[in-house]
């Protein structure tokens, strides 16, 4: 595919925005409601290429799962009725599949081979395979299993207690999946508190978790059973129509369901500490997930400095950030972010390289990065994704204020989260 072109100086962005279903969410759903018993319902599903690879991974495994749109079924047979899958496990280009996945297999009496696409495979995977190991699991894979493909054999493990070496939901929730399968208790003691989605579903679905500050426990033996899911819009999603209102001259966006859970938000903390004329209206959602209609308009910004535990509750948001950064007035400093060195891509690099091509005045550090910000408008130029779908809305809306043609490189990967990404952004236009 050609790089595609962007709409670039844009005077105005008016018009309210639902955003896609939570892709943390939806992913657990799937995975949640494949392990339970009965039929589980799922409502606002995200149908973007990461979740649809989970969907298809469970098929393999035996599940009956029927999708229309963003409503999807699945006929759960609970953790003891997960088969032996006939062909490998393909979890394409998602993170999420392959660590939580791996927690749910540790588990079951049977082998399965994990891959992925190019990038998955440059991913680090010993974070997960370690604690799984510890408890009883058979992995193996490239460089010590280290990266896929993977082969795992899984059968009877034991509770443990982990403390995480670095801040991962992704590590957290697979040693939890683990651990409703293994004897006695598991507990994870993180170094931050991360994304609380999986102790959230386990609830939901009639199991217990306890959570104390940052230690997490999980009893053994558990079954879970089927509910209905409402997935509340996915606020990393959000996060680029939130930015494009605040630096976009003359703009006024409404961002409708969109889910407010505390480990989530650390995108609308920096927003108000940046000074973003912002308005927030919280509600209730039907699956326990806080959700709410937020409002963001033209905003005049400052820098900040960003570091410490609110890292892992915006960690994806980071490369948006930084384009918001970059229209404030003064120096934003952004640290504590080394994990983003092992998403789909470099992402301090690819966002430091990317925006500079645009004229933004940033520097790479060794965990994050020091943006300047500067008045006026970007510039014209040939961009990529690199194959990194926040990398791509990020520079979709960076040419909104660029002066001058922007074109994208690898403009697909979008589809990986927001299939409809271009199309709601290019609603604002009217």
């Amino acid at each position: 595919m050609g790089a595609k072109k962007l709409i670039s100086n844009q005077s105005s962005l008016n018009g309210v925005i639902k955003v896609p279903g939570d892709k943390s969410i939806s992913h657990r759903a799937v995975m949640f409601g494949s392990i339970a018993s009965g039929t589980t319902t799922i409502e606002n599903f995200l149908p973007g290429e990461d979740c649809l690879s989970t969907i298809a991974c469970f098929r393999k495994l035996g599940v009956t799962v029927h999708r229309d749109g963003s409503d999807v079924t699945v006929e759960g047979k609970g953790l003891s009725g997960l088969q032996e899958p006939e062909t490998v496990l393909d979890v394409g280009n998602s993170g999420t599949t392959i660590r939580l996945l791996m927690g749910i297999l540790s588990g079951r009496p049977f082998h399965s081979v994990l891959v992925g696409d190019e990038s998955i495979g440059k991913r680090p995977m010993t974070r997960v395979t370690r604690p799984l190991a510890q408890m009883g699991a058979k992995i193996t894979g490239r460089r010590d299993g280290e990266y896929t493909p993977l082969s795992l054999s899984g059968g009877a493990l034991e509770g443990i207690e982990y403390k995480l070496p670095v801040a991962s939901a992704q590590v957290k929730s697979a040693i939890l999946l683990a651990g409703l399968q293994a004897s006695g208790e598991t507990t994870v003691i993180e170094p931050e508190k991360t994304r609380d989605h999986t102790e959230h579903m386990i609830r939901l679905f009639g199991g217990e978790v306890t959570s104390n500050g940052n230690v997490v426990t999980v009893k053994g033996g558990q079954q879970l059973t089927a509910t209905h899911v409402n997935v509340p819009g996915d606020i990393s999603s959000a996060a680029f129509f939130l930015v494009a209102g605040a630096i976009v001259p003359n703009s006024s966006i409404e961002l409708t369901n969109v889910g407010l859970n505390p480990t989530r938000t650390g995108i609308l903390e920096v927003l108000k500490a940046m000074g973003a004329d912002m308005t927030i209206e919280e509600y209730e959602s039907k699956s326990g997930e806080p959700a709410g209609n937020i409002t963001i308009r033209t905003s005049s910004l400052t820098g900040t400095i960003l570091s410490g535990d609110l890292i892992p509750r915006l960690i994806d948001e980071i490369p948006i950030i930084a384009l918001l950064a970059s229209q404030a007035e003064g120096k934003t400093v952004i640290k504590d972010a080394a994990e983003l060195k092992v998403k789909e891509t470099n992402r301090i690099d690819t966002v430091v390289n990317e925006l500079r091509k645009l004229g933004a005045n940033i520097d790479a550090t060794e965990d994050g990065m020091i943006i300047h910000g500067r008045s006026g408008m970007l510039k014209g130029e040939t961009v990529s994704s690199h194959g990194d779908h926040r990398i791509g809305m990020m520079l979709a809306v960076a040419a909104l204020i660029s002066n001058g043609e922007v074109y994208l490189e690898q403009s697909e990967a979008v589809a990986v989260s927001y299939p409809q990404f271009f199309t709601d952004l290019h609603s604002l236009f009217l």
